[in-house]
């Protein structure tokens, strides 16, 4: 009978407890750790996430930066630079008509407009930020930018614009292949050795993924005034802003917590998107344009073959490039792979330390796991809404924040 009564208590109290969880929040959805972790070999404990709507009625929300206050400055596509406070306000800052400071040479064409967004690594001492744009500034023809600006305490306005990086190839006409303003690139982050790492994308031109002269199709390093990085070993010739090159269009780069090894994420053309660890002067293997023999449209190869036997022109061509840097993962199927970051902190559980990859076609978060030689070891999908994921970022609080092409920012809270 005693057991009895003790079992019914220990039912009750469960009942309670979830009934408690479910309703804590009418704005948060709770999800189960994914069953899969151990079916693919991984014993660590995945976490339970809480995904919170942050942000909702934005206009494509491109990027996201924290700065140490807690402050969250977000860009939109066509809007520009906008803040939202700690306290929860929200602020324009630097854009189209509406901000604080209008940016007149920025425009939104195709996939292009303001992206990428990074917080200068002493910005507590010099309120510095830097966004990554398309400007007309430079008529003929236009170009992609980096520009640097400092925001005033209550993040209320922007001044000092400096142009830093000024020369980035912009796709100004469109093509057989799409419209202008495609793959631009943009994605840009401070690495843990103090120098501004830039993504830049190959504009549909055969061409730009191999010519060490221009700076499209590559990854660039950089110092805060937009100089090489010293130690860039960018190949004899080469622009020495050039950190990696013969990229597609790389829209994720994450430094590992431990190693500080770059990664990027980069989707592939209808096959090989790809997760890579950077290696100065690595030359990334794309190389679209036709082999002699080969014709294509426009002379870009990209979604057919450069080869004469007409198999299909790959992301990394280790024939034509043997030492060209291996990816440690590869989707046979392209899906959109875009924005990437690690995880951090003993809150993530088992997945502290992996890398995060949202993939924008099919619409979902993977977790990968890394060995101690950077290897890949094992994958998970986080289970989250069904959204096209366009940035993602762990803020201060070690949350994750994930901007969606549907207007939103989520806050996914470990538990």
């Amino acid at each position: 009978m005693q057991r009895t009564a003790i079992l019914f208590i220990s039912i009750m109290l469960f009942i309670a407890i979830g009934a408690f969880s479910q309703n804590r929040s009418a704005h948060a959805q709770t999800v189960e750790k994914p069953p899969n972790e151990r079916a693919q070999g991984i014993s660590l404990t995945a976490p339970t996430l809480v995904r919170t709507d942050f942000m909702s009625g934005l206009d494509s929300p491109w990027d996201m930066a924290f700065t140490p206050d807690g402050a969250m400055l977000f860009t939109e596509k066509c809007r520009g630079l906008a803040v939202r406070r700690a306290n929860g306000s929200t602020a324009r800052l630097f854009g189209t008509s509406g901000a604080a400071v209008m940016a007149s040479d920025l425009f939104c064409e195709g996939q292009s407009g303001m992206h990428g967004v990074a917080i200068d690594p002493d910005f507590d001492n010099n309120r510095t930020l830097y966004v990554y744009m398309p400007s007309n500034l430079s008529t003929n023809p236009w170009t992609n930018r980096v520009v640097r600006l400092t925001v005033d305490s209550d993040y209320t306005t922007v001044a000092n614009r400096l142009d830093i990086i000024t020369d980035i190839p912009y796709k100004n006409v469109g093509n057989s292949w799409s419209g202008a303003g495609a793959h631009s690139g943009g994605r840009i982050r401070f690495g843990p050795d103090g120098f501004l790492y830039v993504t830049t994308g190959d504009n549909h031109n055969g061409l730009l993924p191999q010519d060490l002269t221009q700076l499209g199709g590559k990854v660039l390093r950089v110092d805060r005034h937009g100089n090489a990085a010293p130690d860039n070993n960018t190949p004899a010739g080469g622009d020495p802003r050039i950190f990696t090159y013969g990229h597609r269009n790389v829209q994720g780069i994450a430094f590992h917590p431990t190693t500080g090894q770059p990664y990027i994420a980069e989707h592939g053309p209808g096959h090989s998107d790809e997760v890579t660890p950077l290696v100065a002067g690595g030359n990334g293997g794309w190389d679209p344009k036709p082999e002699a023999g080969v014709s294509c449209a426009d002379n870009y190869c990209g979604y057919i073959s450069n080869k004469p036997d007409g198999t299909p022109t790959p992301m990394t061509d280790t024939t034509k490039f043997p030492n060209a840097m291996r990816p440690i993962l590869v989707l046979d199927n392209s899906q959109g792979m875009g924005p990437c970051t690690f995880l951090t902190g003993s809150q993530w559980e088992g997945w502290n330390g992996r890398l995060v990859v949202g993939i924008m076609a099919t619409q979902r978060l993977d977790v990968l796991q890394l060995d101690s030689r950077g290897v890949l070891v094992g994958t998970t999908t986080a289970d989250l809404p069904v959204e096209r994921i366009r940035s993602v970022v762990q803020g201060p609080d070690g949350n994750l924040y994930v901007a969606t092409d549907g207007g939103e920012i989520w806050q996914v809270t470990p538990q």
